[in-house]
């Protein structure tokens, strides 16, 4: 799967993990020193999915190129399922924690409803990378790097026709 659309969702996937991760890390260094309090679970939540998606893509990225045999189609499938599944968890429980809020202004509350958006448009992200990768599953393709391709239904039809003829 290396088309510019490929390229470009990885991008964007990408600069939406630094975006969250900016303004959540801010978020959250504001609770701890200027609150005295540790920062909220939400925000803990939304910051360690930006990392973990960060990981992610350097694994689906690197593990195809440098190294083809730690690359499976099917554990690049659920990465992708799960980080989608992180940012719907992160972006909607601080979504509602910001709503829960008796008062809410300034930067830090600007950086919240921030980290909100920037973890909806990761969420879409993932999503678009995750259905991609589901068709390509589906339709038996594995990455082009890929050492051990999954043969062709076409191809192993063709292979018991051509034994069957060969024992008639």
């Amino acid at each position: 799967m290396r088309t510019g659309l490929h390229i470009g969702l990885r991008a964007a996937q990408l600069v939406s993990a630094f975006a969250t991760l900016a303004l959540t890390a801010y978020v959250a260094d504001w609770y701890n020193s200027e609150t005295l309090t540790a920062s909220p679970a939400q925000i803990n939540w939304l910051l360690a999915c930006s990392v973990f998606s960060v990981g992610s893509i350097g694994y689906l990225e690197g593990a195809k190129r440098f190294h083809p045999r730690a690359f499976h189609s099917f554990a690049a499938l659920c990465l992708e399922c799960i980080n989608a599944l992180f940012y719907l968890f992160g972006f909607v429980y601080l979504a509602a924690f910001i709503s829960r809020l008796l008062f809410c202004w300034g930067s830090v509350c600007g950086a919240a409803r921030g980290g909100v958006a920037f973890g909806a448009l990761g969420f879409l992200f993932w999503v678009a990378s995750a259905a991609l990768a589901a068709r390509e599953v589906i339709r038996g393709r594995t990455s082009p790097s890929s050492l051990h391709g999954a043969p062709q239904l076409a191809e192993a039809l063709k292979g018991k026709e051509v034994a069957r003829e060969e024992g008639s």
